[in-house]
């Protein structure tokens, strides 16, 4: 778990990050990471950062192409001299073309691609930057909120009224993306817009589809509420995931605003996934 209070006197960022292979395939192709910069200015213009991506391509594609776009996302947000919202949709867009790029170039990784989801805490507002079904949730006032819509053969579905969003959740083509980075050399990013304005208290959860395939929200909500924290929060749901067969690899990063002084003295574990921008 990290914490972080530069950037609003009044709360503190906590963050825990997990990401597990699941319970059937070999390889984690999932990656997850908090950026939280030690540069005070950085930190004070841009916040911290928090990114999801599950990668796809076989063999070790997929997590070529979702530890490119972690990295690459991490590093450029922070150095593009724009508003978060525009420093956050230009670093996706950077990172759509190198993976793609590195893909062109090396056989064994052709075809490979990524989601990912990111959020920015800056300056009292959360900035988000989506591709893919990788998604982010809002926990506010006990009730746990959609923030992200999938790009997914039958979330279109059902915005054309096609089916139900209970019937999507069972749907075989529930894991057919419509949108990834990497896999064209241009892809529409969208984002959140107009950033939301935070408040003391808020719990942000981004997660790839390993979680929510087999959780339902009404349980990811209940899990956020009743944990002692997110590390546990994070644990419980990953090991939920695991025990309705965990058919994929399961990343969950949990993002909690916090008053300052409820978190003094307060010792918190540092999940492995942890990285910092110098």
């Amino acid at each position: 778990m990290n914490r972080n209070r530069s950037i609003n006197p009044q709360f503190e960022v906590l963050a825990s990050i997990r990401t597990d292979p699941g319970c059937v395939r070999e390889m984690n192709e999932d990656c997850g990471v908090h950026v939280q910069p030690s540069n005070p200015d950085w930190l004070q213009g841009k916040g911290t950062l928090t990114i999801i991506a599950d990668g796809m391509g076989g063999h070790a594609a997929g997590e070529v192409a979702s530890r490119l776009a972690a990295e690459i996302i991490g590093r450029r947000y922070y150095e593009i001299q724009a508003d978060p919202t525009e420093s956050l949709a230009r670093a996706f867009i950077e990172a759509n073309r190198s993976i793609y790029d590195a893909a062109s170039s090396e056989a064994q990784l052709r075809g490979m691609g990524t989601t990912c989801t990111a959020l920015a805490l800056c300056d009292g507002q959360a900035f988000i930057a989506h591709v893919g079904d990788s998604r982010a949730y809002l926990l506010r006032a006990g009730r746990l909120n959609l923030l992200t819509e999938d790009h997914s053969a039958v979330m279109e579905m059902v915005r054309q009224g096609v089916i139900s969003r209970e019937e999507a959740r069972h749907h075989a083509d529930k894991n057919v993306i419509t949108r990834a980075l990497g896999t064209t050399p241009e892809v529409e990013i969208s984002t959140l817009g107009p950033p939301l304005t935070t408040r003391v208290g808020d719990t942000f959860l981004l997660c790839s589809d390993g979680l929510y395939d087999l959780v339902e929200d009404s349980e990811i909500e209940r899990v956020l509420l009743e944990a002692r924290d997110i590390h546990e929060a994070s644990e419980r749901l990953i090991a939920l995931a695991r025990a309705r067969g965990g058919h994929d690899n399961i990343t969950v990063g949990i993002v909690e605003l916090r008053a300052a002084d409820q978190c003094a003295m307060r010792a918190s574990p540092v999940t492995r996934d942890l990285k910092e921008v110098k």
